[in-house]
């Protein structure tokens, strides 16, 4: 009975038996609604291939897909209190930073990472939107303002890169304070004079959109991505208008002036690479010697003088 139980039937059950299949293979686009393989995605860097919409992407995959030969370096950022305001709803607050910890692997909303993009030293800080909507926090301003200093020690220019839903709701007035600091943040890099360059993911919305995400000296965004302060609904039901197509929209904003570049993830090292190099170019070595007929000040030693010249006239010194 034993021989029986314990080999002849497990053999005929693996015969019989149904293998299973991972759900996860597939993946449906939100746009055009086609599945797509996951293997096909992946490679596609989660771009659907049948319609060009740009799906989220894990922070890890951004910073590799960023930085030459996905290489990079994370920095340890400053420890934040962790639940000031004792804050409850149906859940306790540490709980939800305990469970989104364990979820994403990360301490908070926010990574700082420092690599070379297209051969030029950057920084980037890098929203996680998996944890907790990527909302804004004590550790997220700690997180803005750790990667501006780096950025300074380095002399290399910082990229933010927001996907946020706003303000952390369980931090209250402590969330809104961030927004001043992360300002604060920027303006500590443009006074050393280096770049800050925004690229802006789907989603940028509330405090993040209203303070540091629409500061940067170049504003870069992912097709489609949604970007604004309140939701369409609720500015609906306050203006009592219908919005105009794709209100909110990158492609929108863009039209309107609100951001430079739409550009396609597949096309992002490359883009942000240039845009290092024009943006942290030296400046050029020698004189400036103007055109003929400008009125640009001269060194008195790039000209030649009156005197030495039959015709009257000054003319730069070839």
């Amino acid at each position: 009975m034993n021989w029986i139980s314990n080999y002849v039937r497990p053999r005929f059950r693996a015969l019989v038996a149904k293998s299973e299949v991972p759900d996860n293979l597939w993946e449906k686009c939100d746009s055009c609604g086609q599945m797509i393989f996951h293997r096909e995605l992946a490679q596609n860097l989660r771009v659907c291939p049948h319609c060009s919409h740009h799906m989220r992407i894990p922070v890890n995959q951004r910073l590799e897909l960023l930085f030459d030969e996905g290489q990079y370096q994370t920095i340890e950022l400053p420890e934040a209190a962790q639940d000031p305001l004792r804050f409850r709803d149906r859940r306790r607050y540490t709980e939800r930073l305990r469970e989104a910890r364990a979820k994403t692997e990360a301490q908070d909303a926010i990574v700082v990472a420092h690599g070379t993009i297209g051969g030029g030293k950057a920084v980037v800080a890098a929203f996680n939107f998996a944890f907790m909507g990527g909302s804004m926090g004590v550790a997220v301003g700690e997180g803005l303002l750790a990667a501006a200093k780096l950025a300074c020690l380095q002399e290399a220019p910082l990229i933010a890169i927001p996907a946020s839903g706003g303000a952390r709701m369980q931090e209250g007035i402590l969330s809104l304070m961030q927004m001043p600091r992360t300002t604060i943040a920027v303006e500590m890099v443009k006074d050393a004079g280096l770049p800050y360059i925004v690229l802006l993911s789907d989603p940028t919305t509330g405090g993040v959109s209203a303070s540091f995400a629409m500061l940067g000296d170049i504003a870069v965004s992912e097709p489609g991505a949604v970007i604004g302060f309140a939701g369409a609904r609720v500015i609906e039901e306050t203006i009592r208008e219908k919005l105009p197509e794709g209100f909110q929209r990158a492609e929108y904003l863009l039209e309107h002036g609100m951001i430079d570049m739409v550009v396609d993830r597949r096309e992002l090292r490359e883009t942000l690479g240039r845009t290092i190099k024009l943006l942290c170019r030296p400046e050029p070595e020698g004189e400036i010697v103007p055109l003929p007929g400008t009125d640009l000040d001269v060194p008195e030693k790039t000209r030649v003088t009156e005197a030495s010249r039959p015709d009257g006239q000054d003319r730069p010194a070839e």
